[in-house]
């Protein structure tokens, strides 16, 4: 492939990925007037994000083994195709089984999305491990942009889906951009790759593989959490403005993205991976802990930045580029395995926190700590098995480059 090529196709992917910014949350900014428009009060709109989970959970693996069987493409016009009914349909449908399989579709459109997209920036080469972290960027820019539309359709009384419009007609425009680029060929494997995985035993390669599939659920779900309640959580419990509520989620979006874009700087300067795992996980638990314990408006805007900086800087991805390293001959098969985990967390999320809701907000805050604890766990497990001791081409880089020559 051309630079030209490579530059014009990462550009498409980006850009889908700034649409799933907005699926990621929609729903959950859309909580209230979903509900007046259906009927229901918020714990039902919450289970309705579950839908999502469902989808994803139903159609990874299944995705995963097509991407390594028949290639990328495909699964990213999916992808685009009914992302694209999904946003159209939502706000117009009344009936609320209707709207719940919308949601299924949605989660379906992630699962082909992810499933064709991280393994080609896998298989596009140069410093695949910054270019899959930079999707997170493109995302947490969605994130960023959703809110503040949604407060602004509040504050001048306008019509809730011109939200769900928008992302329909950026899709569009990038759907003609994307036909007219090609994809690299499928299920390459540098020989690095090939080393790494030869020299880890398979034991440790097991626990790695474990370790790696709970972090997958765990690193989904205290984002899904947090931008799912963060809001309402501000206005109900702390007592804050619905404009402060809502820029709470953009200041962590914009934290995300400062992070995404050190994250990205320091993975193309060598930097270990797992160290980066281990350090912003540590941190993310620090600041939940502040925003589930803050009462002044400062404190809580702080820990919602440091918060995005940590938990949503690509720590998703960089732990998923280290898992398709073990299996580089199986680049879908890993990426839906990966992501099936993180599926389990979007179904399973919104429902226990729409359970604890009941009885209060402050609970479905705090079940995020839990979560943060495991998934912390999880990757000091990965860095201990992992690390560049156990292994002759370990996964710092200067290692990685002293092989090659």
């Amino acid at each position: 492939m051309t630079k030209s090529t490579k530059r014009t196709l990462a550009i498409c992917l980006y850009l889908n990925y700034l649409v799933h910014g907005f699926g990621l949350i929609i729903l959950a900014q859309n909580m209230q007037a979903l509900g007046h428009l259906w009927g229901v009060p918020l714990a039902t709109v919450s289970y309705m994000v579950s839908g999502i989970g469902i989808g994803r959970l139903l159609a990874y693996f299944t995705f995963g083994y097509l991407s390594d069987r028949f290639g990328r493409k495909f699964l990213i016009y999916l992808g685009i195709l009914t992302y694209m009914i999904f946003f159209l349909g939502m706000p117009f449908v009344q009936n609320i089984q209707l709207a719940y399989g919308l949601a299924i579709l949605a989660g379906v459109a992630n699962s082909a999305l992810d499933s064709g997209t991280y393994p080609t920036f896998m298989e596009m080469g140069g410093k695949e491990s910054a270019s899959n972290v930079f999707i997170k960027a493109f995302m947490s820019i969605g994130e960023f942009i959703l809110p503040l539309l949604v407060a602004t359709l509040e504050t001048r009384q306008l019509w809730f889906g011109w939200s769900f419009i928008l992302p329909v007609i950026l899709l569009l425009a990038n759907l003609g951009l994307l036909t007219r680029v090609t994809f690299p060929k499928r299920n390459q494997a540098d020989h690095t790759s090939i080393i790494r995985q030869g020299r880890l035993s398979k034991a440790k390669r097991r626990l790695a593989t474990v370790a790696l599939s709970v972090y997958g659920y765990t690193t989904m779900a205290v984002m899904i959490l947090f931008t799912q309640w963060i809001t309402l959580y501000a206005t109900k419990e702390l007592g804050y403005s619905s404009l402060i509520a809502h820029g709470l989620l953009s200041l962590y979006s914009v934290g995300s993205i400062t992070g995404v874009v050190i994250v990205f700087a320091m993975l193309r300067r060598q930097v270990s991976e797992t160290g980066l795992l281990v350090i912003n996980n540590a941190l993310s638990l620090v600041a939940l802990v502040v925003i589930c314990s803050a009462t002044t408006q400062w404190l809580s805007a702080v820990a919602a930045f440091v918060f995005g900086f940590t938990a949503a800087s690509g720590m998703m991805q960089v732990a998923l580029n280290l898992f398709l390293r073990l299996y580089p001959t199986h680049k879908g098969i890993v990426t839906g395995t990966y992501f099936t985990f993180g599926s389990i967390a979007t179904f399973t999320v919104p429902i226990v926190t729409g359970w604890l809701s009941k009885t209060s907000i402050a609970y479905a805050m705090e079940f995020d700590i839990l979560i943060g604890v495991v998934g912390l766990v999880m990757v000091i497990l990965v860095a201990l098995v992992m690390s560049p001791r156990s292994l002759s081409v370990g996964l710092w880089r200067p290692a990685v480059r002293h092989v090659n020559r």
